[in-house]
């Protein structure tokens, strides 16, 4: 998977390729696309590789400076959401844009619960069921129901490792 990342941005802008991390500093190891149906881990995580290019450590990356880094990260969400695209599943593609706008919202506020909005959408990605308790941390700043979606779909040991490789990752 990650392969398939590094390969894609490489062969897309020289300048991808150059802000790629020596071989022995990459990260291989997935944070929410084992929440996901396989079709879409992909896209998830190349999305979330997007976004640690804007918010964290990216694992496959390291841009020179912040202007590189924010071009990067948004080549790698339009990167993920056209591979999500490609599984016919217009739903999933809403999900993660929805994500991508909320997670930046939270993080321009400087509010917490973006770990929890990550791990709802992969685990409920496509299905249509996220609105009200995206509204909980758009509006309300609470995030609590996007933490019992995600641990009532994918169980609470895989979102706790998630969570806590994101933890790690986010700065």
């Amino acid at each position: 998977m990650f392969d398939d990342i590094v390969t894609a941005a490489s062969a897309e802008s020289p300048l991808w390729a150059a802000a790629l991390r020596p071989e022995g500093e990459r990260s291989y190891d997935p944070v929410f696309s084992p929440l996901a149906l396989p079709e879409h881990a992909l896209g998830v995580e190349t999305i979330y590789e997007g976004y640690l290019a804007h918010y964290g450590r990216s694992r496959l990356f390291a841009p020179e400076d912040d202007d590189t880094a924010l071009l990067l990260g948004d080549y790698l969400y339009a990167h993920g959401l056209v591979r999500v695209a490609d599984t016919g599943n217009v739903a999933a593609v809403d999900d993660l844009a929805e994500l991508i706008s909320l997670c930046g919202q939270a993080r321009a506020e400087g509010r917490d619960g973006d770990g929890a909005a990550w791990a709802a959408t992969a685990s409920q990605l496509g299905r249509g069921t996220l609105a009200g308790a995206r509204d909980d941390l758009r509006v309300n700043g609470d995030p609590r129901a996007l933490d019992v979606a995600a641990r009532s779909a994918s169980g609470s040991d895989a979102v706790d490792r998630a969570l806590a490789a994101h933890a790690r990752l986010v700065l």
